[in-house]
């Protein structure tokens, strides 16, 4: 017997696919909420009170910004150490070590004399959802099956960006009735604890599955059209090979890093000069985290059917059009007023995030081998929040030199439809039957 065939004998009793595997799918996607749940607290109160509550002088548009620059350049390096960490360490011990890093930040909110801790605990949150969120999805990813991956990006987002919705709205409510600190303490504390509790007694170790498959493939044994995975690269890349590769090595997967990090320009936008704007015109923070609240909702609702949708008609147009409807969705913001337009935009562009976010992983996951596949998403997941920190700075550059808010949604807007048309010019579809490996 060849030792690819001994390897994949050893792993015939585990299985892929969401049925087979259907408690810890659950348990991932339980997971995934909490952590949705855990940056979705930092995003309506924070940066709405950041001048009454943290003496943010008006105007102040780099300072506004600090906090999220911040959260983007960590949790894209943790996503990219995560990624190498979970192939030695395994998933559950790095999903376990982000929820550690999460325990100060209530404390450090309720009790932060300055704007300086808001940006520290920014720093701890993006420690969180760098580990925590990365090992949800990877975790999913190694239990499922190819022609499942679609379906299940989709339920991962759907889970975690619902999470941020609920976070948005209930912290609203909370800071009314207990005070903004109070309030996102109480929220942050509870959260955070049963997420830990429920890691340790529930969550199981899922590397054993990317092994399986990997082994699988070794010996041949794998069944159904064959991906196109790259050829430059090791059977066991280094890190530096892999990190070569997803950033400028195989074109397709720069296509699809650039994009994350683009996306992620919406999400800062959304993060800081949402609530600024809208506060700005006089709603309440409950009617701020309502319309942010929708933004997240339809942006997670959708996913439930884009990510399916992508396992039929693949990966490559549901990710360009998202793009573009993003884009429109943020500038239409400014093209009118009032509670029921601006929920309307943020509906639009929450459903172009639908169409675009877990398409973008479900296309890295399709041609990434199981081997290093772990790797491969940590380092698309580390160019996509580098977007955080890269969009929230051009955002704050913009504003700074245009005076007002509203050019950063423009800057926004703009960014995403040429993000789009690179993915189009660079990307093609990387579903396996719909494009597979004929060699």
């Amino acid at each position: 017997m060849s030792d690819p065939s001994r390897a994949a004998q050893a792993y015939e009793h585990l299985t892929h696919g969401i049925r087979e595997n259907l408690g810890q799918f659950g348990q991932q996607l339980i997971q995934v909420f909490f952590v949705g749940l855990t940056i979705g607290m930092m995003r309506t109160v924070i940066p709405a009170l950041a001048e009454d509550e943290f003496g943010v002088a008006e105007g102040s548009f780099m300072l506004l910004t600090a906090f999220v620059v911040a959260f983007g350049v960590v949790k894209g390096v943790l996503n990219f150490v995560a990624g190498r960490l979970s192939e030695r360490m395994g998933r559950k011990t790095v999903l376990m070590l982000g929820w550690m890093a999460a325990i100060p930040i209530p404390f450090m909110i309720l009790y932060a004399p300055s704007w300086s801790w808001i940006v520290a605990a920014t720093i701890l949150l993006g420690v969180n959802q760098g580990l925590a969120w990365s090992m949800t999805q990877t975790a999913k990813m190694d239990i499922t099956r190819s022609d499942e991956r679609g379906f299940t990006m989709g339920m991962n987002e759907f889970s975690g960006y619902v999470g941020v919705a609920v976070a948005g709205i209930v912290t609203g409510y909370m800071a009314a009735a207990l005070g903004p600190r109070m309030g996102v303490f109480v929220f942050g504390v509870v959260v955070i604890l049963i997420a830990i509790l429920m890691t340790a007694l529930w969550v199981r170790e899922t590397l054993d599955w990317a092994r399986a498959e990997g082994a699988r493939h070794a010996a041949g044994q794998s069944t159904g059209p064959q991906p196109r995975y790259p050829k430059s690269i090791a059977d066991t890349p280094t890190t530096w090979e892999v990190f070569t590769l997803m950033s400028w090595r195989d074109r397709r997967m720069a296509a699809f890093s650039q994009a994350g990090l683009v996306e992620k320009f919406v999400d800062a936008l959304v993060w800081v000069f949402y609530p600024v704007f809208l506060y700005q015109q006089g709603l309440s923070l409950a009617a701020i985290g309502w319309v942010v609240g929708i933004y997240g909702f339809v942006w997670g609702g959708s996913q439930f059917a884009t990510g399916k949708l992508s396992d039929h008609v693949g990966r490559l147009q549901p990710i360009v059009w998202g793009m573009w409807i993003c884009g429109a969705g943020v500038a239409l913001t400014l093209l009118g007023e009032g509670v029921i337009w601006w929920s309307f935009a943020a509906a639009v562009t929450g459903f172009g995030m639908a169409l675009l976010y877990p398409n973008l992983s479900a296309a890295v996951a399709d041609i990434a081998h199981p081997n290093w596949r772990g790797s491969a998403i940590g380092t698309y997941r580390f160019w996509r929040d580098l977007g955080y920190g890269v969009g929230a700075l051009g955002l704050g550059v913009v504003a700074h030199i245009g005076g007002s808010v509203t050019w950063g949604f423009w800057f926004v807007a703009i960014a995403m439809f040429l993000s789009g048309a690179l993915v189009l010019l660079w990307g093609e579809e990387t579903h396996p039957r719909l494009n597979p490996d004929k060699d």
